[in-house]
């Protein structure tokens, strides 16, 4: 019998694969965006994140997003180290192979209110140079 990447994964992870999963189907299918899992692809996440802020929605109407967004940072993250998603009380975070704790759905939030950053974020994260400066 094959086993997935899916099955074998912690339980934690289950709702944000999902939500990653959303936000890439969501660019993909509304922005024409294609959003790959590679550390470039934060690129165009932060600058899409950044284009919503210029807009100025109400936080409520881009929730669902932002969540969506640090999933997908997070997965990277994941797919890069080998990391972790960890889950308490509904919060969700990603746990490095060194046992750092990342929160890239609450960086996600910082980057729409003009403070953050899901590449820089992941780049910190991953510690290895693999994210372009």
């Amino acid at each position: 019998m094959t086993t997935t990447q899916q099955e074998i994964r912690p339980s934690a992870a289950a709702k944000p694969v999902r939500w990653a999963g959303d936000a890439v189907a969501a660019m993909r299918e509304g922005a024409r965006v294609r959003l790959d899992y590679s550390a470039q692809s934060l690129w165009r996440v932060d600058r899409f994140i950044a284009e919503l802020r210029r807009e100025q929605p109400p936080y409520a109407a881009v929730q669902a997003v932002l969540r969506g967004f640090g999933a997908y940072a997070g997965e990277v993250i994941v797919r890069q180290t080998g990391a972790e998603w960890w889950a308490t009380g509904g919060d969700h975070w990603v746990r490095t192979p060194d046992g750092r704790l990342w929160d890239p759905i609450d960086e996600a939030r910082r980057c729409f209110s003009g403070d953050g950053s899901l590449r820089l974020l992941c780049r910190d994260a991953t510690d290895d140079g693999a994210f372009p400066h």
